[in-house]
């Protein structure tokens, strides 16, 4: 008979370790003595997944009742657990949306908070945490915090991003936008290569307040960096469908792939393919707000692709100070060791967030899926040193494989971080695989 076999849970990148979570509607109860709380678990990497020696985490999806909303202010507070797909599916119809949202609707409102979640308007909106007017937290003595921009500032600031390692995130307090229709506006358009990419952000953050791009991170010379860049607003009421978007139709990828579909052949004909197809050169059209903002969420499951042994997703910001130069840099550096992306995005990031860890500042940001193989530690750590020497950043919500010594030589704010936490959790409660990985936490 067969052992029964070992709990695990596993971040985006499906790369497992041992734990369960603990789940429960009364979400102060659950995390009276949770080490780490944990959303959805779309996080890439190890941020949301226990240290070893204690692998049960507060799973907070049955806490997800809205507990207040003012119409006039747009003033809404609800629990931890409830998702932005959730939120969204109640509130577009009543001409409100989130003033942010990432790349997945599949992600917790204190996931949201944790990793200080950007979208494609951060050079106008900038960040979640400049949106949020409260947040109601159990700290690591069991006491339950109220804390805000202007109360426990110093606590409010370090949560803002800080990944989970200050406290359980009980409740969000944040301002709602009203929308003019339920429809966007939506302007693509293929650019050649990447001085011309980096120049067609530059215009359209003027103008646009929404922009991302899709880059062909594997082309070299002349062509690299070619891509569509995404513009987009939301859509009068004059030029919005006299109906409201239908419900996406998704597909489920069925299990996991072979090692070899996301290689280095497949990743370019797929780039080839995504880029010719684009015809013409700039296409105009209203859409719904699924297919804009949530793209990958049509398919379900899609971290199978990359195969049994999963695979990181790589997030950096190049500041603008580095010049446009840095991003062919960087490029440079994955293309001549050989790291096929089969997703690379680009995005104008605008102000610094007042999170002592939050991610975006003023430059560029590039996100690569990269499949885990044998070499991707040195890709990793390639990149890293680029990116330091550009005088950039990783995103810890995306991370797995960055070295300590790494992310203290990107992150001057770590010691202010640091030095809160500990006020806060002096004997180290708190903590996940990452903070274990990263600070020199007991495991």
């Amino acid at each position: 008979m067969a052992a029964p076999q070992e709990p695990r849970l596993w971040g985006w990148g499906r790369v497992p370790v041992p734990g369960r979570e603990a789940r429960s509607e009364d979400l102060e109860a659950l995390t009276r003595n949770a080490v780490l709380s944990r959303g959805l678990g779309r996080s890439y990497g190890d941020s949301a997944l226990p240290p070893p020696s204690t692998p049960v985490v507060a799973g907070t999806t049955l806490a997800d009742r809205i507990l207040g909303f003012d119409p006039t202010s747009g003033r809404l507070r609800a629990e931890a657990g409830l998702t932005l797909r959730d939120l969204v599916r109640l509130f577009l119809p009543r001409a409100f949306f989130p003033p942010i949202t990432p790349g997945t609707q599949f992600v917790t409102l204190g996931g949201m908070v944790a990793s200080d979640v950007h979208g494609k308007n951060h050079h106008v909106e900038g960040t979640i945490g400049r949106h949020v007017t409260a947040l109601r937290l159990r700290v690591a003595s069991g006491e339950i915090v109220e804390c805000s921009p202007e109360r426990e500032s110093e606590l409010f600031w370090a949560t803002v991003g800080g990944m989970g390692l200050t406290g359980h995130i009980l409740e969000v307090e944040f301002t709602m936008r009203r929308v003019p229709s339920p429809w966007i506006w939506s302007e693509t358009e293929r650019i050649p290569n990447l001085e011309a990419f980096m120049d067609g952000l530059e215009a359209a953050a003027r103008d646009w307040p929404m922009t991302m791009g899709w880059i062909d991170c594997l082309s070299r010379g002349a062509a690299l960096g070619r891509g569509i860049l995404y513009r987009g607003r939301w859509a009068t009421a004059e030029e919005a469908p006299p109906r409201p978007p239908r419900p996406a139709l998704r597909v489920t990828v069925p299990f996991v792939m072979p090692e070899w579909l996301l290689g280095s052949l497949t990743v370019r004909a797929f780039n080839f393919f995504n880029y010719h197809q684009h015809v013409p050169r700039v296409r105009r059209r209203v859409v719904s707000p699924e297919s804009f903002f949530y793209p990958l969420d049509m398919l379900l499951e899609w971290n199978r692709l990359y195969g049994p042994r999963g695979f990181t997703q790589y997030q950096c910001v190049l500041p603008r100070s580095a010049g446009k130069g840095a991003a062919r840099r960087f490029l440079d550096v994955l293309t001549a060791r050989g790291g096929a992306s089969f997703l690379c995005v680009i995005k104008d990031c605008g102000d610094e967030g007042r999170g002592l860890l939050s991610f975006p500042r003023p430059g560029i940001s590039i996100a690569l899926d990269i499949a885990l193989r044998d070499d991707t530690q040195a890709l990793v750590d390639a990149l890293n040193e680029a990116v330091i020497a550009e005088g950039g950043r990783v995103y810890l919500t995306k991370d797995s494989l960055t070295r300590p010594e790494h992310f203290r030589a990107m992150e001057p704010r770590l010691a202010e971080f640091l030095r809160v936490r500990r006020k806060w959790d002096p004997e180290g409660r708190l903590r996940s695989a990452q903070s274990v990985r990263l600070f020199g936490d007991r495991p």
